[in-house]
């Protein structure tokens, strides 16, 4: 069980991957809304896993990623990504995030990407 962070601008994504995440029995400690609201929350809560959406207001996924490195280079995340976002999701991925899986989520898919990186 990991302690995770969600992060998406989306409240329906958010509430559709902690859905997912709590029936696989981890811990949601907290939901961020952008990049900016995401690298704030790591520090406050110190996940063990954050989910980070790609696109989204104030900061992206990608800056957000290269911040929570700075703070934790250890930092475990896994990038949400739309369809057509394969460049973004390259650049997320060389920043240092561990993992991609593409929207529209499925449980399967998730549970193996956290398995993964955890």
């Amino acid at each position: 069980m990991a302690k995770i962070l969600i992060t998406d601008d989306a409240a329906f994504m958010r509430m559709q991957l902690k859905d997912i995440l709590t029936k696989l029995g981890h811990e949601v400690v907290g939901e961020a809304e952008n990049g900016q609201d995401a690298v704030d929350k790591y520090q406050e809560l110190q996940p063990e896993l954050v989910t980070m959406d790609i696109t989204m207001p104030e900061m992206n996924g990608v800056d957000a990623v290269k911040e929570i490195k700075k703070l934790n280079p250890e930092a475990k995340v896994i990038m949400c990504s739309a369809m057509g976002q394969q460049g973004m999701v390259v650049e997320a991925i060389q920043a240092g995030a561990k993992d991609f899986i593409v929207k529209p989520f499925t449980p399967e898919r998730i549970k193996e990407s956290v398995g993964k990186v955890l």
